[in-house]
């Protein structure tokens, strides 16, 4: 095979979707992977917004119900930052059921530190921090389920 071919698959591979390519020519196998690292999306929590005067025929009455019901929003402190699953899965603290956890309370992580485990679909998907700090709070058991965007971990940024 070509080493000037195996430079192009390489490039496609890079450049799409693909994770995974293998071919067998002649005789000669040849696997090209790429590793896809997690990245984690912080998002605020939404508050909806009410107007003064609705307009005919608009959702007033949804707007209404939405006003007179009392939601209470937990917002962290200025100085902690929440890490939260970017996907839906299983929650693991170690990488394997006999091994020590990647963390525990009062840890000091940088950014690129892995926190956790999350599990989808047989995956094993590695959560880094994405800040500096110590580990004030860990929210979720080893072994349950999280939601996307459920939060993880407290840091008290440093």
């Amino acid at each position: 095979m070509d080493l000037d071919l195996i430079k192009k698959l390489v490039k496609i591979v890079d450049a799409s979707g693909v994770t995974d390519l293998e071919i067998e020519e002649s005789g000669l196998k040849i696997k090209i992977a790429k590793k896809i690292r997690n990245t984690q999306v912080v998002t605020q929590p939404q508050i909806p917004v009410i107007p003064s005067q609705p307009a005919v025929n608009s959702a007033a009455p949804v707007v209404k119900e939405m006003a007179e019901k009392k939601t209470e929003i937990e917002v962290p402190a200025a100085n902690l930052h929440e890490i939260r699953s970017p996907i839906v899965g299983t929650f693991y603290r170690a990488p394997a059921p006999d091994a020590d956890s990647y963390v525990q309370v009062g840890a000091v992580v940088s950014p690129g530190s892995v926190l956790c485990i999350v599990e989808a679909m047989k995956l094993m998907n590695e959560i880094e921090s994405d800040v500096s700090g110590k580990i004030i709070k860990i929210l979720v058991e080893n072994g349950k389920p999280v939601e996307y965007n459920q939060p993880l971990f407290l840091i008290e940024l440093t």
